[in-house]
């Protein structure tokens, strides 16, 4: 009968896997095939199973077989992983190191502003038992559940390795280093006890959830479900791949998404400094991207403390304590809580709100619980069929009524420099720039390169404020380039638009924008 499957941690089958299945009557060996199956000639019932495979930890599992639901056995590779959890704290508050490694490794605690600062070093670490580094992956469909890293084999007090927040508010990582050199790195968002400065950041941690693929899915992979079976060759099963009709969210049900995972997409290489460019596909919407403008911030003197969605999500954010609040980048997924609240504090309250990133607040998630959340990504026919401007417009209403643009498809995985429109907006002050000038020429954004107008963009729609001015806007093909707007709210409020996912990667490198960024912030908190 069929035991069931086995697959690594991006749920690709594994083959010539070797297994013994046993309980107190029998005692048999079987190997996986090449599509991941087991097969084996036993009753169903309780079995305890081991597998073994080189270049992959060995592992235990007590199963129930029974004919009609194949077990998903999975097998994690060797390679350096490691993750903060709780991912975002308070200075003060305390996190688990959560390191997989095949060795002895080093820990060390850097803080990543203008200059990576070492903070202090965490030791080494090797637990004394063979390879006793080696984490262990749930079987099934831990992108769901989370890894639950630390539980297995950590169960005395002084085994857990935790390490209090610095008070310095921030975006730190954490350098794991091997015997051999291997070498990875993971993040952890420190936000203040109590605020600190007049400028609040926000660190996309949601969107960094939603495009992490560890375990087999994404929002982008399988972001309904896991498919029953393990992939063999991605581009001849993946319907993105083989199906010329395909949409990649066609159902009204999504399965969760667990924060409890590592982040490969977030790592950054030891030797990596903040003017170099964003190498590779992952990097250039996520973490290390946003760390060049949190790097600019400092370098341009801004104080500011940074803090999770998450955080502003679950109320760890009063935004009643700050003048501005920032988010960059790819802020792509908020939560309706979220959303509401920040158009309240700046229509009603008269908060300043500069989005310096683009496609963002695209689409609404919600949080079961702390450590999961759910997409709600909608049918794409139906939003085509409602004439929605975004999977957020589904359920909510257009993002473009706070943000002032709202991302559309034209310029899509293009970049190009901005071109003034108004070169009399104070925005434009001590730039030199006039009406029909470009700017925004450098770039940092390898994945694309081209300009600060780019990867993904957002335009002013039906449904931004009647009073949101245009000043600049990208020189995209296809009349796709992002718009730079502003606007003003009757309660004091305002809104900086960038609409651009690169436009954050141009900031150290782009003496224009660099400045209309520092006019707004200059502006925003004296006004």
């Amino acid at each position: 009968m069929l035991i069931g499957y086995v697959s690594d941690e991006r749920y690709i089958a594994l083959h010539d896997v070797q297994f013994e299945i046993s309980n107190e009557t029998l005692h048999i060996e079987a190997r996986s095939r090449a599509t991941g199956e087991i097969f084996a000639d036993i009753p169903p019932g309780p079995y305890t199973v081991t597998l073994q495979k080189d270049g992959f930890g060995p592992k235990r599992a007590k199963i129930n077989l029974t004919p009609d639901r194949p077990h998903h056995f999975r097998l994690l590779s060797h390679k350096l992983l490691g993750y903060a959890w709780p991912k975002c704290v308070k200075s003060g508050e305390k996190a688990e190191f959560r390191v997989h490694a095949l060795e002895a490794y080093k820990l060390d605690l850097y803080r990543y502003g203008y200059q990576k600062e070492h903070i202090r070093p965490l030791g080494w670490f090797d637990e004394h038992g063979p390879r006793a580094t080696m984490q262990i992956t749930p079987d099934g469909d831990y992108t769901q559940t989370g890894v639950m890293w630390n539980k297995f084999g950590y169960t005395s007090p002084n085994h857990k390795q935790f390490v209090e927040a610095p008070k310095r508010s921030g975006l730190y990582y954490f350098h794991a280093k091997g015997e051999s050199g291997a070498f990875f790195s993971f993040p952890w968002i420190v936000a203040p006890a109590t605020p600190a400065s007049d400028i609040a950041v926000l660190a996309a941690d949601i969107n960094w959830n939603a495009y992490n693929n560890f375990g087999g899915r994404s929002n982008y992979i399988h972001p309904d479900r896991c498919p029953p079976t393990p992939t063999i060759n991605a581009r001849l099963e993946l319907k993105r791949y083989i199906d010329p009709e395909h949409i990649n969210y066609d159902t009204e049900d999504y399965a969760p998404l667990s924060f409890d995972r590592p982040e490969p997409i977030n790592h950054i290489p030891e030797d990596v400094t903040i003017t170099d460019p964003i190498a590779g596909r992952a990097a250039c919407h996520v973490a290390p991207a946003e760390w060049r403008f949190l790097g600019w911030l400092e370098r341009e003197n801004f104080a500011y403390d940074l803090y999770s969605e998450t955080q502003l999500h679950f109320d760890r954010l009063d935004l009643d304590q700050y003048k501005v609040l920032i988010t960059t980048t790819h802020p792509e997924y908020w939560s309706r809580k979220m959303y509401y609240d920040v158009k309240a504090w700046v229509h009603e309250r008269g908060g300043k709100f500069m989005y310096l990133g683009g496609n963002g607040l695209n689409c609404e998630v919600e949080f079961p619980d702390e450590q999961t959340m759910v997409v709600k990504n909608g049918d794409g026919r139906s939003q085509r069929a409602q004439q929605a401007e975004s999977r957020f417009h589904i359920y909510n209403e257009s993002e473009a009524n706070l943000l002032g643009v709202v991302f559309t498809n034209p310029g899509i995985m293009t970049a190009a420099p901005y071109q003034v429109l108004d070169a009399k907006h104070w925005i434009f002050a001590d730039t030199g720039v006039k009406t029909g000038d470009v700017f925004g020429k450098a770039s940092l954004h390898e994945r694309i390169p081209g300009g600060a107008s780019g990867h993904e963009t957002d335009k002013t729609s039906a449904s931004s404020p009647a009073n949101t001015e245009i000043v600049a806007r990208g020189l995209n093909p296809d009349q796709g380039g992002a718009e730079i707007v502003h606007y003003q709210t009757a309660s004091g409020g305002a809104v900086y638009s960038a609409g651009s996912i690169t436009y954050p990667a141009s900031i150290l490198v782009d003496e224009v924008v660099s400045q209309i960024t520092a006019n707004v912030i200059k502006r925003f908190t004296t006004v």
